[in-house]
């Protein structure tokens, strides 16, 4: 089905090969999961597959490619679009009409499909993703979430032989990421579709997988085999995985499930976490208060008489199912959304009706989509230009100041490249950088680890919690549960734009099925959330020796 023999692929005007003399074999029906770190390649390696690299991307292709039986070279990315279907990173780059149903149609035009036929096509996936009450919805009012299921939903109505994926449940929350993989594995399984899917969040996608295939860093490498097998080879591993190689539990468990057995077990005398009484930082005025908000999109309520106090040091997350309103709720308190009804105060001073240029000299918000943000020649450029704008690019300091913030985010051997030729998460990290550098009193950050591999994630988090130190506020909103326990001073989550819990991360997410960590439903009642807070006790050897190997999916 899938065929590379010694492939490499090189960019235009780049020295050094995205991808090197790689080898690989994917047969028709296997859900294969890849995994590596960000800027490996994963994306490079999965436009090839459909002609995207090098028709559109140009650069130079080496090796034997073969997909379906065709070269994706030789065939243009019209003819491979019957056959592969694909779904980008980010969705909207792939949109051609402005409604939901419209957006499912069009691909189906395209191909002659007889009305009848097409008709039960559009409403077979709007019922496998959910998106049947959201079919007459212009794209422009959906959540990137919604967006993301729409872009799936627009690949797989063609019924292509192999769907790609890159990142799909990135913008997800964890009950629709699982409603999105548990329907990819229904097609899988009664339709034999061939699924390549690429995936940071392995916590996710780990179960649903066949074969796992690790590209190393460069693209120099490609490591393919039973997915237990190549975890125990490899560092980027979900917190579940990384406490049971610690442990030496064998099999090692994919699931909480199949953790359980050995969790279990655990001695009583190991002490619990701590309680955590919410962060020292919540006392005088807040920084940040806002007092009911309500937002309303063509007389759907979006927001409806939101409460939220944010105080100077503290790290708030925001969490909720799709469409529950949270991107609406920053997008508010910096003035991109007028609100029909509320206040929202910073530091005292209202900031409904004011210009956004003057809110953003006191607030930094990262929208999901970072490209909007970007517009210089160079990583670098773009932290200057934002010290310019602000009057600070001549301190003294300014220098140095740029070039230790690159390399605390891990952008410095990127300084002088292209933003816009980076990866999905060097290009989210770019952005973050490029905001941080006026060291504002509030940051807002919507979805900033999308794209970001495990490294990745917790050079973001020192990154904040530093800041936090220092004294601003930060606001997150994720779907990205292990990010939020192990961040977290305060969780809040939102339902249909109202505040439905607001507290401390064990009080909060480990009440929630869906929103509790992986390490806290392993251990349940002990108020661990971490792999960090299971490991650094002292544990006697639990390795069971005659559990079954669980069924690989």
């Amino acid at each position: 089905m899938i065929t590379l023999e010694q492939v490499s692929f090189s960019y235009p005007d780049q020295p050094i090969p995205a991808l090197q003399e790689l080898s690989l074999q994917i047969d028709a029906g296997e859900f294969a999961l890849l995994v590596g770190a960000s800027g490996s390649g994963k994306s490079t390696l999965l436009r090839l597959l459909n002609g995207l690299a090098p028709h559109f991307t140009g650069g130079q292709l080496r090796g034997r490619l073969r997909v379906h039986g065709l070269d994706p070279v030789q065939a243009s990315p019209q003819t491979m679009s019957r056959y592969v279907g694909f779904v980008f990173q980010d969705p909207e780059a792939q949109f051609v009409t402005d409604r939901v149903e419209d957006e499912l149609v069009f691909a189906l035009e395209q191909a002659a499909l007889p009305a009848p036929a097409m008709r039960l096509r559009v409403e077979e996936t709007l019922d496998l993703l959910d998106l049947a009450r959201l079919r007459d919805r212009p794209l422009a009012t959906l959540s990137g979430g919604e967006r993301q299921r729409v872009a799936i939903g627009a690949a797989l109505a063609l019924r292509p032989a192999i769907l790609v994926l890159d990142e799909p449940t990135s913008q997800l929350d964890p009950q629709s990421a699982e409603d999105v993989l548990t329907a990819l594995v229904r097609l899988n399984s009664d339709l034999g579709l061939t699924v390549v899917l690429a995936e940071h969040r392995l916590e996710r996608v780990l179960p649903f997988a066949e074969r796992l295939l690790y590209l190393s860093p460069g693209g120099r490498s490609l490591l393919s085999g039973d997915v237990r097998t190549v975890l125990r080879q490899i560092d980027l591993v979900p917190p579940l995985v990384q406490v049971g190689k610690a442990l030496g539990w064998a099999p090692l468990p994919l699931t909480v499930k199949e953790g359980l057995r050995f969790s279990q077990k655990a001695p009583e005398t190991l002490p619990p976490a701590p309680k955590n009484k919410g962060p020292s930082v919540r006392h005088g005025a807040p920084l940040l208060a806002v007092q009911g908000l309500t937002v309303a999109y063509e007389q759907q309520a979006v927001l409806q008489g939101v409460d939220l106090n944010v105080w100077p040091g503290e790290l708030v997350v925001l969490m909720g199912r799709n469409g529950a309103g949270k991107t609406t709720l920053l997008r508010s308190i910096v003035g991109l959304v007028r609100p029909q009804r509320g206040q929202v105060t910073l530091q005292g001073r209202s900031l409904v009706g004011k210009a956004v240029a003057d809110i953003c000299r006191q607030v930094v918000y990262l929208p999901q989509d970072p490209n909007s943000l970007l517009f210089a020649d160079t990583v670098r450029d773009e932290v200057w230009i934002t010290l310019r704008n602000h009057g600070l690019d001549g301190a003294p300091d300014a220098g140095q100041r740029v070039a230790d913030l690159l390399t605390t985010s891990g952008l410095a051997p990127l300084a002088d490249h292209y933003p816009r030729d980076l990866s999905v998460g060097e290009r989210q990290r770019t952005a973050l950088v490029a905001l941080l550098i006026t060291e504002p009193p509030l940051i807002m950050l919507d979805e900033p680890t999308r794209g970001l591999d495990y490294a990745a994630k917790e050079r973001l988090r020192y990154q904040l919690q530093a800041l936090a130190q220092a004294g601003s506020a930060v606001i997150v909103v994720t779907h990205d549960v292990e990010l939020a326990a192990t961040l977290a001073d305060r969780v809040v989550l939102l339902s249909q734009g109202e505040v439905i819990a607001a507290g401390a991360p064990d009080e909060v997410l480990s009440t929630s099925p869906f929103f509790a960590s992986q390490v806290a439903r392993l251990f349940p009642g002990r108020g661990w959330r971490t792999a960090e807070d299971v490991l650094s006790r002292s544990w006697p050897s639990m390795t069971v020796t005659n559990a079954p190997s669980p069924i690989c999916r």
